[in-house]
């Protein structure tokens, strides 16, 4: 359990500021968001992928490649809860935290069901250790271009051959990139992103370290 004055991570300090009988649920379900300050050319919002990492009926915690300002406005949809709106009330360096605006009913609802997923998520501990060989928990890493530019990026899914990555920009395919401290290639597109080829033979037992470098 955090304490008002944990300073050890944005986690607790965005608990800090939430009653103590609110129902927070940590998680890692992954999902899509867009903001209202990222639109492409036709000024449509963009896409990208995200981790929804902590949850109350009142805000979430988002895991993203591509932060908003504070006040931004927010859609993220998540198949477990659908669609979720609000604003950007806290900018965090691998994130943000956004409110949730809802009617008193959805509210409620979603009340419901984040405390049924914490007087539940134990038991799926074997499912969950699946899925994190395969979506990692902390996501987040950089990449490296041949002319020396850095950029953060979202890491949404990962093999020993290859990972699929949203980032603020989509490099061309055949791209030549460091993805945290491994040699890759681009190789595919899609609407929230972008796949990479590995270059190396990678034993499985390095990926997350390797591939997680920043």
């Amino acid at each position: 359990m955090h304490r008002d004055n944990d300073p050890r991570s944005d986690i607790g300090d965005f608990v800090s500021v939430e009653r103590r009988a609110e129902v927070r649920v940590i998680m890692s379900l992954p999902g899509t968001y867009s903001l209202a300050s990222s639109r492409d050319e036709a000024g449509r919002r963009r896409e990208f992928r995200c981790r929804v990492i902590n949850m109350s009926s009142k805000a979430a915690m988002i895991a993203c490649p591509v932060k908003g300002p504070v006040g931004d406005r927010a859609i993220v949809y998540v198949s477990a809860f659908g669609k979720l709106s609000g604003r950007i009330i806290r900018v965090l360096e691998g994130g943000f935290v956004m409110s949730l605006v809802m009617t008193d009913d959805a509210r409620q609802r979603l009340f419901g069901q984040l405390a049924w997923m914490e007087d539940h998520k134990n038991h799926d501990t074997h499912d969950m250790r699946l899925h994190a060989r395969v979506v990692p928990r902390d996501p987040f890493s950089m990449l490296t271009f041949a002319d020396g530019g850095v950029l953060s990026c979202l890491i949404m899914d990962m093999s020993a051959t290859g990972a699929a990555i949203s980032a603020d920009i989509v490099p061309e395919i055949g791209t030549l990139l460091i993805v945290g401290r491994l040699r890759a290639r681009v190789c595919r597109h899609f609407p929230e992103g972008f796949a990479v080829e590995f270059l190396d033979t990678i034993e499985p037992a390095s990926l997350e370290r390797l591939l997680l470098q920043k």
